[in-house]
């Protein structure tokens, strides 16, 4: 148990959902007859949950902020449909109608934005109207008719890193992706406890890092492996490419940049934070604005895989990307989450669904299961919280959001000994 503890860095129950994901994969690998980690299977989960995952990354701001949005499974929805109308109507390149949905997920964002931020309404009521407002114009648009798309716009969605180099039996993009990020991890982990160890701060012993990234760089180069070695064909799929992207993207602003600074702070105490001179009106619209420009590259990936659009796209993925935030370790107060937090939520929600798939389980019985391991990762977070220890996910995400000096990244954002509030008043 010592050694677990110096291993991450703390009490091991902090990491419950990690632990959470790795238990169901040996789970569902033993009870499937080792069906979970197939090629097939795992770039399937990875397809067929991108979308959530994308919409994940903004909910976690959005929550953050204190807020909430339900209309972005509606928004993905309308803009879905929107450029596969012009995109077979007008004739645009695909490229354009991607730009197209972009730019209306943006238009849609800072309507909702502007209610919310500026005009006063809570967020909860202006994303409801939504929900139901851009559902109806969904319908409205397509006619309730399936829209299909071209095959270079299902490529967005579909799509795999091509084949280039000597035939070596794998897909060689596949493994050079693997090995820089398996190689970005050893780096930044040493340059990390190097600067840390410079300024005098407590590391770890050399020995539980070295351990440390034998274990992650083992996981990710046998995910590097599954996905190389799947049927001709296929490879390390674009959506997930495009979800690695957004990871880094929104991981780097949430925890190392200003705005991210300030978006902690309005979630955490927004009066103290407008006395220490943040804008909250200008956080709460960017980060309105953000979640339905993330809901429009959701819709538009999802239209992709499928090949169409439909009338029924996006039905209940707002409970979906809620879901993965709140496992993750978001607080519904606001203030508290990470990017990484909300997509390791995201993907112990998808290896059960897609566990309890592969075992034939029904639709009544998984929504029942998924309902319960909510709330009870919930429950388990409040708890540890109401006994004064962080979020389930805190340790797990502690290097990532703190720059390589080893201090807090963010004065504002609260770690395992200040709350966000203290933090803030300080700063005042």
């Amino acid at each position: 148990m010592n050694a677990l503890k110096k291993l991450f860095g703390g009490n091991t129950r902090q990491f419950g959902m990690i632990f959470a994901l790795v238990a169901l994969i040996i789970f569902f690998q033993i009870t499937t007859e080792g069906r979970t980690l197939t090629s097939g299977n795992v770039i399937n989960l990875f397809n067929g949950n991108s979308y959530i995952l994308i919409l994940a990354i903004g909910m976690v701001l959005v929550i953050i902020a204190g807020h909430i949005d339900l209309s972005v499974g509606s928004v993905a929805a309308f803009v879905g449909v929107t450029v596969a109308l012009a995109i077979r109507d007008w004739g645009i390149p695909w490229y354009a109608g991607v730009l197209l949905g972009l730019l209306l997920g943006a238009l849609i964002g800072a309507w909702q934005g502007w209610w919310t931020a500026y005009v006063g309404i809570p967020a909860f009521i202006v994303t409801l109207a939504g929900m139901l407002l851009f559902r109806g114009f969904n319908q409205f648009v397509g006619k309730s008719n399936t829209i299909p798309v071209p095959s270079d716009f299902q490529y967005l969605g579909s799509g795999y890193l091509p084949e280039v180099g000597p035939d070596l039996g794998y897909n060689n993009l596949t493994l050079l992706l693997g090995l820089a990020a398996a190689v970005y991890v050893v780096v930044n982990e040493l340059r990390s406890r190097a600067r840390a160890k410079a300024l005098g701060a407590e590391v770890p012993e050399m020995w539980v890092t070295v351990l440390k990234l034998v274990l992650v760089c083992a996981a990710i180069l046998y995910a590097t492996y599954l996905f190389a070695t799947g049927r001709p064909g296929t490879s390390f799929p674009i959506p997930g490419l495009i979800l690695a992207v957004l990871v880094l993207i929104y991981g780097f602003i949430s925890s190392r940049t200003i705005i991210g600074r300030h978006v902690y702070a309005v979630g955490g105490n927004r009066h103290a934070a407008e006395l220490s001179g943040v804008q909250s009106k200008k956080v709460n619209f960017l980060v309105m604005m953000n979640m339905s420009i993330l809901a429009g590259l959701a819709g538009m990936i999802f239209v992709g895989r499928s090949t169409a659009s439909g009338p029924f796209d996006g039905v209940g993925w707002e409970l979906d990307a809620i879901a993965a935030v709140f496992i993750g370790g978001a607080a519904v107060t606001g203030g508290v989450g990470t990017v990484i937090g909300s997509i390791i939520g995201g993907l112990v929600m998808a290896v059960l669904n897609n566990g309890l798939q592969l075992l034939g389980v029904g639709a009544d019985l998984t929504q029942i299961i998924k309902g319960l391991v909510l709330l009870i990762a919930v429950a388990f977070d409040v708890y540890n919280k109401s006994q004064g220890k962080t979020s389930i996910i805190g340790m797990l995400t502690r290097n990532f959001n703190r720059p390589s000096g080893g201090g807090p990244s963010n004065p504002l954002q609260p770690d395992e000994t200040t709350s966000t509030k203290e933090a803030i008043a300080r700063e005042a």
